[in-house]
């Protein structure tokens, strides 16, 4: 590899392909259309345990086990302030 003035631009965009990598081999995609699902959408997970978006799950015969939504990275790190005064 080569350094130039700026710095390693190889080095930074081999560490960006394998981010970019880890990330897509965690994130859960649609068994039919191999999109990720939006935060907040509604997800189907089936028998066989494929994960179906709302909009593939129109075109599947089969009942889903479970339906869910897709959270944030957020969900479950962030703090609920809640009021426990006697009213």
């Amino acid at each position: 590899m080569q350094a130039s003035d700026n710095g390693n631009p190889e080095l930074e965009l081999a560490l960006l392909k394998d981010g970019v990598g880890r990330r897509d081999a965690v994130q859960e995609r649609c068994h039919g259309c191999h999109r990720t699902p939006l935060i907040g959408e509604t997800v189907y997970a089936l028998r066989h345990g494929a994960v179906l978006c709302e909009l593939c799950r129109a075109l599947e015969p089969d009942p889903p086990m479970q339906a869910r939504l897709v959270h944030g990275p957020e969900f479950g790190h962030t703090m609920k302030l809640t009021d426990h005064r006697a009213a």
